[in-house]
């Protein structure tokens, strides 16, 4: 049967990327396409082209039915299993289902299946208890090489991080296990914006006053608690009244607009400044059919506003829209771009989409996640080079006036290495590894190998590393020991001698010298100043005194000192760098 689309260019690559995945591998995979590119049309394809059984997830009612439509447009036909949709067939090669609908009925699915493909599948957790695990596990029951493809335009989540390990350009995401192994394909939202795929967004900052949530705590989730922020938006209603105000202005010129709000009382209060007969508002209390009945209006374009909180960011299609107006706060690029992303579709007579954050988010539309929380609200994404091998690692941190990066939270490089050459360590394995180059790091006691600062064994010998907090508490308790929060070192020469002093928060002061004509005392020094010289990324083994001298700006000062008491003076015996625990760490 011939395709009655054309698939664009990156649509095909996509395909094409999926094909050549799993003809090699059994592990599991993701294709990451910004809103608006076209993921029903990738699924239609890779299930036209599929011989054996496959099962297409999604977990709202209108991503099955729209993911089925596009497979049945090429005159195939698929079966729907979704209590929502009220069909439950799944006799047929192909079957576009609900989550929720087939993990109740497991029973029903014991054929063997050679696929599963999951839409918006940045929703699928490592929990071996999830919905979508339990399907996973059940379906690799009936056949162990069971592929598992998902698609997602935002690949990450605050709480799990990235949901793959690997990136097909060459770097690692994580460690640890994730739900996927492999993103095998990936299209940025610029390029679909610059080349005409999608509308352009229009971003502007409000022109009235915007709320402060900068005092509000986040959960591990990047998120607010419900009960903070409602306490705070009720200080703020003059504010609430305004920016409303200013939408409607803004709106005069424009179709459709979507308002985010920030919880179920704060969309109450903006819609009751709203038109009555022009507004809808949906939350995840709204009765499923008067929701049909709400969007279909708005679709219709009988609404022109619809307030909603955390409930149309993801398969909710209505191309008119061209004025999105965010009053929640988030800390997610992902959510912040699956919020954009639902007025950038294209649509007849639409120019641009008007995006006003109300909310003072200072997200980078177009930027990558980074792959961890924020560490603070000035920090930025940093492009920072690997010395060993040579990869771009794009980290949080700052930058000075001339954009050069002076400090990055970077742990470990995220390059991928090519397999060893045969005879090398590592070549048995034939698959690339992770490149071991620390940025930070802590020093294993037994073997001196580099690991991670919140390391509790050496990830080469295995053997326990002291604790931190146990050093300092074990310091603490010590009558001849002092622990100084350090806030700062200075250095000078002397001959052959470089003195470090070590100034404590308070006022202390510890001193220690090395002798750089000695060589064990010049590498103690390289091991613990030169391999961190400018956060890592520029280690340096000094040979000479005036070569340190000359770079001591870039030299770190650890966040905590020990000494113990001799008889006339404090030697210094611990420098602890990277400080992670539980005590404050120094500013």
């Amino acid at each position: 049967m011939n395709a009655p689309f054309t698939l664009r260019p990156f649509q095909q690559e996509a395909v094409d990327a999926t094909l050549k995945h799993f003809r090699t591998s059994d592990e599991s995979a993701v294709i990451v396409l910004p809103t608006g590119a076209g993921k029903s049309l990738v699924i239609a394809e890779l299930a036209r082209l599929a011989r054996r059984k496959i099962l297409v997830l999604t977990h709202v009612k209108e991503l099955v039915e729209q993911n089925h439509a596009k497979y049945q447009s090429y005159g195939l036909t698929a079966g729907i299993f979704s209590a929502g949709l009220k069909q439950k067939e799944n006799r047929y090669q192909v079957t576009f289902a609900s989550v929720q609908s087939v993990s109740a009925n497991l029973d029903q699915f014991r054929d063997e299946y050679s696929l599963i493909i999951i839409d918006e599948c940045h929703r699928v957790s490592d929990d071996d208890s999830s919905q979508y695990q339990k399907i996973i596990e059940l379906l690799r029951q009936q056949n162990d090489a069971l592929k598992v493809l998902g698609l997602t335009a935002t690949p990450y989540r605050l709480a799990m991080g990235w949901i793959y390990r690997y990136h097909y350009r060459g770097f690692v995401r994580s460690e640890e296990d994730k739900p996927f192994a492999h993103c095998i394909y990936e299209l940025p939202l610029s390029y679909m914006i610059n080349r005409g795929y999608l509308t352009k967004p229009e971003l502007v900052d409000a022109a009235v006053s915007q709320y402060d949530f900068s005092t509000l705590s986040q959960n591990r989730f990047g998120e607010y608690a419900e009960k903070d922020v409602n306490q705070l938006l009720a200080k703020h209603q003059r504010v609430t009244r305004a920016i409303i105000e200013q939408v409607m202005e803004l709106a005069v010129e424009r179709k459709a607009v979507m308002i985010f709000a920030a919880t179920v009382d704060h969309a109450k209060e903006i819609t009751g400044y709203l038109p009555e007969q022009q507004t809808a508002l949906i939350t995840g209390a709204t009765d499923q059919n008067e929701r049909d009945t709400l969007i279909h209006r708005f679709k219709q374009r009988q609404l022109k506003y619809l307030v909603n909180v955390s409930v149309l960011t993801t398969g909710f299609d209505a191309p008119h829209v061209d004025f999105i107006a965010i009053l929640r706060p988030t800390q997610s690029v992902s959510l912040y771009q699956q919020i954009v992303g639902r007025g950038l579709r294209l649509d007849e007579g639409k120019e641009d989409c008007l995006v006003v954050d109300y909310a003072g988010n200072r997200v980078n539309l177009h930027h990558p996640e980074v792959g961890e929380k924020k560490p603070d609200p000035d920090s930025e994404p940093v492009q920072v080079f690997c010395p060993d091998c040579g990869f771009a690692n794009i980290f949080w941190g700052k930058t000075d006036n001339e954009g050069h990066v002076i400090e990055h939270y970077g742990r470990r490089c995220q390059g991928l290495l090519e397999p060893a050459e045969e005879g090398e360590p590592g070549a048995q394995s034939g698959r690339r590894e992770q490149c071991d180059y620390r940025f930070r790091f802590k020093e294993c006691p037994h073997c001196s190998a580099e690991n991670d600062i919140a390391a509790r064994n050496c990830h080469q010998c295995k053997k326990a590393i002291i604790d931190p907090d146990d050093q300092l508490k074990d310091a603490l308790k010590l009558k001849d020991a002092m622990v100084i929060r350090c806030a700062g070192i200075t250095m000078s020469g002397t001959g052959s001698k470089l003195r470090i002093t070590y100034h404590g928060e308070d006022g202390e002061e510890l001193s220690e010298s090395f002798d750089f004509s000695k060589p064990a005392q010049r590498n103690v020094f390289n091991k613990l100043f030169g391999r961190r010289l400018a956060n890592g990324q520029a280690p340096q083994a000094f040979s000479r005194i005036e070569e340190v001298l000359e770079v001591q700006a870039l030299l770190p000062a650890p966040d905590f000192v020990i000494a113990r008491k001799q008889k006339h003076y404090w030697q210094v015996q611990e420098r602890i760098f990277d400080y992670q625990g539980s005590y404050r760490k120094a500013q």
